[in-house]
């Protein structure tokens, strides 16, 4: 007997009813059968495995691909009184050991794991003495080489068959075309799987394409149209910076998040946003994910992705909350050949690979057939500029590394602070008597550091910060005049980047058994950069029918509300549009912004036919770039 699934829901989620395919699925994986749910972002798959697991004898096994989504469905687990344990990086062998302990003896409801720790023998062990109920697959495109984020070390989660072979299985996803859905079930080894469709289709969504050569005065424009919290998605962290001190002097508030900002900052960040106190986030894709915020109004990319794949997950982290939203992409004549630049020019050959591989081991003084298992603090940047690498090339050839289990990369800014007070105990006392002011700092060091006069120590600035009252920038401060005055031996490291390596250097060696598939890797984002730009350049289909299709709803219904349903309203007829143009220019000049803002025309009909005219000098431009007509 398992306990009723509706009761659960209301209690730890408080809804009355499930939505959608979601109590199909979950009826389904109790009576014992495998499940295959495709769903819309927003569409609640967590619920779908984790319903199940609280209704039945025994702990549910969760793989999921990213830590920051692991921890914030554990953390949200938690926060319902409901027992749950990740296995994330970081973690000492002997605090694995007890967590595993735990889940086998201590009446746990989830435990949640990468991928990669399946590779762990002693993780298999515990898991066939486990009394497992399901195993949940979340992400699950990530197993197939044809999806986003491809993930060879997903491949592994098929030993769960063995592992706990009556177990049965949840894979789920929202980004999977139809190539996609034959891999996971071939590669999960889905057993006589029933495969549960919602539509992907998100109807409160406005999906739209903005072309425009002044990018920044859109952006503004939207800003001031749409009320709401928002996202901006970008590229580079340089232009995430940018963006967002662009709106802030515009007076729209609004903050950054990237994979290079301290942990600390990026909390500090996001609660800030989810609580409205900072209207936009302008984000790198490192934002996003697991981020549970269902009034986002407006999302906008002002720079083209990758495939139709993340611009549909990131898209749609607009209206999760049902209600009406927009999600734009704005385009300029120029950006369709930036993208072909950073995504596909950048594409690393398996030779690039291999010479990434190698200067990485000699970088940090690996020697052939040597392993180190600890986490290494890398900088990228410094890394290119030494050895002279295009970085994008080299991070892309990382991925491959990673994507392919030789290492696992991790952006994670950090920062590594050591001392030890060189100086003798006189020396010291003397020092204190002469720096009355800093006195109390190094005084609250030596109290909490013990054994900081015998050894390099490493120190935690916040922490000193919270003790002494001291912002983290003047603790640097005291502690690098400690060591100008020979007190203390003092070093201050960061890093954007983590690199683990998980197998013995042996040089090409290690490259050559995944060389095709490198260049399969290759074929696969040219093929998503294709559709993409399809998707962008398209005139005439729905933008929502065009979505589905990719996804493999060929029935889908027009939305009515993206530009290209809606463009037969804007376009004005092109006699009526020029008669307006010529009538307003002859009372005195206008900009072409201004000409668009009082005639409502789309811009680029209005670019168009303002280039006739000039062409046909019956208008030209002023010295303050204003129409006249001549």
């Amino acid at each position: 007997m398992h306990k009723d699934t509706t009761n659960i829901l209301k209690e730890f989620w408080g809804y009355d009813g499930f939505r959608g395919s979601q109590k199909m699925i979950i009826d389904t994986v109790i009576s014992g059968k495998d499940v295959l749910a495709l769903m819309p972002t927003g569409g609640g798959k967590s619920v779908c495995y984790q319903v199940p697991a609280l209704a039945m004898e025994g702990i549910c096994i969760v793989i999921s691909p990213l830590v920051a989504l692991i921890q914030d469905q554990v953390a949200q687990l938690k926060k319902r009184n409901i027992k749950a344990i990740a296995l994330t990086g970081g973690i000492h062998p002997n605090e694995v050991n007890d967590l595993l302990d735990n889940c086998v003896y201590g009446n746990y409801k989830f435990l949640y794991l990468s991928p990669e720790r399946l590779q762990q023998n002693v993780v298999r062990e515990r898991i066939q003495q486990m009394n497992v109920n399901l195993i949940a697959i979340d992400e699950a495109h990530c197993i197939s080489q044809w999806g986003n984020d491809f993930r060879p070390a997903y491949l592994e989660c098929s030993i769960l068959r063995e592992l706990v072979p009556k177990t049965p299985m949840m894979a789920l996803t929202a980004t999977a075309t139809p190539r996609v859905v034959e891999d996971i079930v071939e590669n999960l080894e889905l057993n006589e799987v029933r495969i549960f469709k919602d539509s992907f289709s998100r109807s409160n969504i406005a999906f739209k394409v903005k072309r425009s050569e002044d990018k920044l005065y859109q952006l503004k424009k939207y800003m001031g149209k749409i009320p709401g919290s928002g996202i901006v998605y970008v590229r580079s962290r340089k232009m995430c910076i940018s963006l967002a001190n662009f709106l802030i002097k515009n007076g729209i508030s609004a903050s950054f998040y990237h994979g290079g900002i301290p942990k600390k900052d990026k909390e500090k960040k996001l609660d800030r946003w989810l609580s409205d106190e900072d209207r936009i986030m302008v984000a790198t894709n490192a934002f996003g994910m697991g981020v549970d915020k269902p009034d986002v109004r407006l999302v906008i990319h002002y720079q083209i992705p990758d495939s139709l794949e993340s611009y549909f997950q990131e898209a749609g982290r607009a209206g999760r909350d049902g209600k009406p939203s927009t999600a734009i992409i704005l385009a300029s004549n120029e950006d369709e050949d930036r993208a072909k630049q950073q995504f596909l020019s950048t594409l690393p050959d398996v030779a690039f690979v291999k010479k990434v591989y190698s200067k990485l081991n000699n970088y940090f003084q690996i020697s052939y057939g040597e392993l180190v298992s600890e986490p290494l603090a890398f900088k990228f940047n410094e890394f290119c500029t030494h050895y002279g690498f295009n970085p994008n090339m080299a991070f892309n050839a990382l991925r491959a590394l990673d994507q392919n289990s030789v290492l696992s990369l991790a952006e994670n800014f950090k920062e590594k602070t050591t001392l030890q007070f060189v100086a003798s105990k006189a020396e010291i006392f003397n020092y204190l008597d002469k720096n009355r002011k800093t006195a109390p700092i190094i005084q609250t060091i030596l109290r909490t550091y013990g054994g900081i006069t015998d050894h390099e120590t490493k120190i935690n600035l916040y922490m000193l910060s919270q003790k002494t009252g001291t912002g983290e920038k003047h603790l640097k401060h005291i502690l690098q005049q400690l060591a100008n005055d020979n007190i203390a031996a003092y070093q201050n490291h960061n890093s954007d980047l983590e690199i683990t390596f998980l197998v013995p250097r042996e040089d090409e060696h290690t490259i050559n058994p995944f060389a095709k598939k490198i260049k399969d890797f290759n074929q696969v984002k040219q093929q998503n950069m294709a559709a993409m730009l399809g998707y962008i350049s398209n005139r005439n289909i729905c933008r929502s029918v065009y979505l589905l299709n990719y996804f493999g709803e060929k029935n889908a219904e027009k939305c009515g509300t993206c530009d290209i349903c809606t463009k037969k309203n804007k376009e004005a007829p092109p006699h009526d549009l020029e008669k307006r143009i010529l009538e307003l220019l002859e009372l005195r000049p206008y900009s072409s912004r201004q000409l668009e803002r009082i005639t409502g025309a789309n811009e680029l009909q209005l670019l168009n036919l303002l280039e006739r005219l000039l062409e046909e000098r019956r208008v030209s431009i002023n010295l303050k770039n204003e129409y006249i007509k001549t």
